[in-house]
């Protein structure tokens, strides 16, 4: 694309950015991702030009107890942030998803919060939590963290993620849609951290204050927690960038994996929407690509602020190019191209970047409203330091369950359908529920269990009631 071409073509987004008060670094980023749009680049990764990450090839966290020492001794150079940008759309809500209510009452910032304060105790130290918000999670978040005024530090509480404008498939030109302009714009991807960092101030804020390490987790990932022997490992061996990774089961076949480029040997992250078509069945086949990211992220900040600088502040990550509808629940809506980028794809833009194998109880996100209802179960429990952990008395791992998505995709549906709290599912392996089905109070469910409503009447199934088979009504 000669550059003539791209400064006409890009004209009217700028304009549209710059209306919006979007800070010029951003403008130009989106610049940069729309270039590689226009001349035909998709951000595929094909199978030609990585090879497979093998089972010895990173270190294993529950091998370095050894780094613990050197771990707590950094705290105190260490800052936790929270990606916390998430609505919950596809769960129904229009808030921020981190005040939905999870465990014993409290909600994901209640009980990040209280993680905080507890390792804060433990170790004598003041780490602060960082969240980065978007536009529409801002405000409630912080609000709510009001409640919690002993979490206060000397650096800011929050800092906001910025916004791309949707691409119109059809001539490549920006979206319009006057009927809620606001489907005008997508959010950019975790990938916007980096940028969002320098435009709030945020990076040199942390840094000048002392802080030099930042582990980084989604907020809804409760397992995402502070851990000293891998922060100890990142400062012993000096590494700029490192993320968590996670053995992938038939569970995980749909997120990001990691491998080693041909061309360098470094390491790089592909989404599937970086996947070819052809190539998708082996991009999920776990004998092949073993390692998924669990997007728990660790970060000297020092080198991240050097290499921004040495980048004109724009990190080129891998675009990923993710085709939509502009308006997600029209399918008859325009067609449209979102520009993303993902925070775990810098592992191929540092020099020395790292991975590290971690065990699953570290991923433990929440996605969907199934995520919810185990995590809301005594298959987990909540520790003393607030840690949200699988139940010692569970011996079967992590439970599978699969709800009709007719009947339970949203959580007022699902409050709806289990008005009296979560059956008891400790004992239980996994659960399939299809059709309209009410759960009452006291139940307990055991070992694989599907249970059938084909009825169009709703039906419920009595207070106190043992299922340990499959369940027909008729």
């Amino acid at each position: 694309m000669r550059q003539p071409e791209l400064e006409k073509r890009f004209l009217p987004f700028a304009k549209k950015m710059s209306d919006e008060s979007i800070p010029p670094l951003i403008i130009d980023t989106f610049k940069f991702y729309y270039g590689k749009l226009l001349s035909g680049e998709r951000g595929f990764i094909s199978r030609d030009d990585i090879v497979p990450v093998g089972k010895d090839e990173i270190a294993d966290l529950e091998t370095l107890d050894r780094f613990t020492e050197q771990g707590v001794r950094a705290l105190k150079e260490a800052v936790i942030i929270k990606l916390n940008g998430g609505l919950g759309t596809s769960m129904g809500l229009s808030r921020a998803k981190s005040l939905i209510k999870v465990k014993d009452g409290y909600n994901f910032l209640d009980i990040i919060a209280r993680q905080i304060l507890s390792l804060r105790r433990q170790h004598g130290t003041d780490i602060p939590l960082v969240l980065m918000n978007s536009f529409n999670t801002d405000e409630d978040s912080t609000k709510f963290l009001e409640r919690y005024p002993e979490l206060s530090s000397d650096i800011p509480l929050s800092f906001l993620q910025h916004k791309f404008p949707k691409i119109l498939k059809q001539d490549l030109s920006p979206a319009v849609w006057p009927m809620d302009p606001d489907l005008e714009w997508n959010p950019p991807g975790h990938g916007d951290i980096y940028c969002a960092l320098i435009t709030s101030g945020m990076l040199d804020k942390l840094i000048m204050s002392g802080y030099k390490y930042a582990f980084i987790s989604n907020s809804d990932n409760l397992g995402g927690t502070m851990n000293v022997a891998a922060l100890g490992y990142l400062v012993s061996k000096d590494f700029p960038f490192m993320m968590e990774v996670a053995e992938k089961t038939k569970a995980d076949i749909k997120g990001g994996h990691i491998a080693r480029l041909r061309q360098t040997g470094g390491l790089v992250l592909r989404e599937i929407a970086q996947c070819p078509e052809e190539e998708i069945e082996e991009f999920q086949d776990i004998q092949v690509y073993r390692y998924f990211n669990t997007n728990n992220i660790w970060v000297n900040l020092v080198f991240l602020k050097d290499q921004l600088k040495e980048a004109g502040n724009i990190l080129k990550l891998p675009v990923i190019v993710n085709p939509k509808r502009i308006n997600p629940k029209d399918d008859s809506s325009p067609e449209v191209y979102q520009i993303e980028t993902a925070m775990g794809s810098a592992i191929s833009i540092f020099e020395r970047a790292a991975a590290i194998k971690v065990p699953k109880t570290r991923f433990t996100p929440v996605k969907r409203c199934q995520d919810l209802l185990a995590l809301m179960s005594d298959c987990y429990m909540m520790t003393e330091d607030s840690r949200v952990i699988q139940n010692p008395d569970r011996r079967l791992g992590a439970i599978k369950i699969d709800l009709d998505d007719r009947y339970y995709r949203k959580i007022d549906q699902l409050q709806e359908r289990f008005p009296h709290g979560v059956p008891s599912l400790v004992d239980c392996k996994s659960l399939k529920v299809e059709g309209n089905i009410c759960f009452e109070r006291g139940i307990m469910i055991k070992g694989d269990v599907t249970i059938t409503n084909p009825l169009s009447k709703r039906v419920s199934i009595p207070e106190g009631a043992v299922i340990d088979k499959d369940l027909l009504f008729d």
